[in-house]
């Protein structure tokens, strides 16, 4: 009986170590996909030395001597201890970046009007600014014309493109959203790559706006002195139907006192928007005075910038294009509205925030607008 026992007892000593090398060997014998860079020539001899198969190579790189191999565990820490070896990593797991909404355009409701069906689809809007770049994946520039005979999608400064993203970038899963991403852009250059331009220059894009059929005109620009010429060009665009927005200005002073708005946003045609920051607080540096229309996000606004890239800028600038999106976005809910009425029911649905010389009548506000 006792021999009996003795090798039932071997006999169990025995079996836990195969068990537990069955269980290991089982784990070094799943395969995971690894990257392989070879320290020189790519030698498929080496590979096959450590039993990797034909089947096991799904891909072989040209520009560097790396393959896309299926490998044990055990095969890839043969391979990395190896001195031809330079690299063995996993291959790792990638996925889009998703696409970022700027503070600024649910702070106008822009994402709530979206949410509803209203993108700005069919309202033409013209960028009278420093041009924008058609190539940027993030925008649909659907036209254009350079006060300076040449080409409006070349950006050489910047700021159209960002003003431009404010007003309509693409709801395209990358980048960032505007308020209006399907409105129809079009890139009136009316600035050179310094950010410099004439009232002359302006009157000529907002001219090209009447004649080509534009439904909104945004200017961030503007100038300390007056001109009949540009008066006169912005009465007629207003006149012929066009809502025109122009950013008030970023000569603020943090007393807030006296009138410092710029124009074409001073002329009674011209919607003149103020900037605010998150807490809808005027921003220091934006413009004051009876002609101050509307208020929009205006700080730390982040937008497309050219070279498919993205920046945070500041600026009554960067408030002007938030109510140029949010008006796309009411036209296309109430086509039937002229401009005169389209700019009336914005000031009766904006957000009341205080001194009108700062805020005008208030934040601007899409879904409001069009619940109404």
């Amino acid at each position: 009986m006792k021999k009996l026992l003795v090798l039932l007892s071997l006999l169990v000593l025995l079996f836990v170590p195969f068990q537990t090398v069955f269980a290991d060997e089982a784990k070094a014998g799943e395969e995971k996909e690894y990257l392989v860079q070879f320290d020189g020539p790519a030698k498929k001899g080496l590979l096959k030395s450590f039993g990797v198969k034909d089947s096991d190579v799904l891909h072989e790189f040209s520009l560097l001597p790396v393959f896309q191999l299926e490998l044990t565990e055990g095969q890839a820490k043969g391979l990395k201890d190896h001195p031809q070896i330079k690299f063995v990593e996993e291959n790792a797991e990638a996925e889009a970046f998703a696409q970022q909404t700027p503070w600024g355009i649910p702070h106008v409701e822009g994402i709530e009007a979206q949410n509803n069906g209203y993108t700005g689809s069919g309202v033409d809007v013209a960028i009278l600014d420093t041009g924008i770049d058609s190539s940027h994946e993030d925008l649909n520039v659907a036209g254009g014309y350079s006060v300076f005979g040449d080409s409006p999608y070349n950006d050489g400064n910047g700021h159209g493109t960002h003003v431009a993203g404010t007003v309509g970038a693409l709801d395209n899963n990358l980048g960032v959203i505007g308020v209006a991403p399907e409105a129809d852009l079009y890139a009136v250059k009316v600035l050179d790559s310094n950010g410099s331009g004439s009232y002359s220059g302006i009157a000529q894009g907002i001219e090209w706006s009447i004649q080509n059929g534009m439904d909104i005109i945004n200017m961030s620009l503007g100038g300390s002195s007056s001109s009949s010429i540009l008066k006169q060009y912005s009465d007629l665009a207003y006149d012929e139907g066009i809502l025109v927005v122009a950013a008030a200005g970023n000569s603020g002073n943090s007393w807030g006192w006296g009138d410092t708005v710029g124009y074409p946003a001073k002329y009674d045609s011209v919607i003149a928007v103020a900037a605010v920051d998150q807490n809808n607080n005027r921003a220091s540096f934006s413009s004051h005075g009876s002609a101050v229309e509307l208020s929009a996000p205006g700080v730390s606004v982040l937008s497309t910038v050219p070279g498919n890239s993205y920046d945070s800028f500041n600026g009554t600038s960067m408030a002007s294009p938030h109510v140029a999106g949010v008006a796309a976005q009411v036209w296309e809910a109430k086509p039937s509205l002229s401009n005169v009425q389209l700019r009336s029911l914005l000031q009766q649905t904006a957000e009341y925030l205080g001194n009108s010389n700062y805020y005008g009548y208030g934040l601007v506000q899409s879904f409001q607008a069009i619940s109404q």
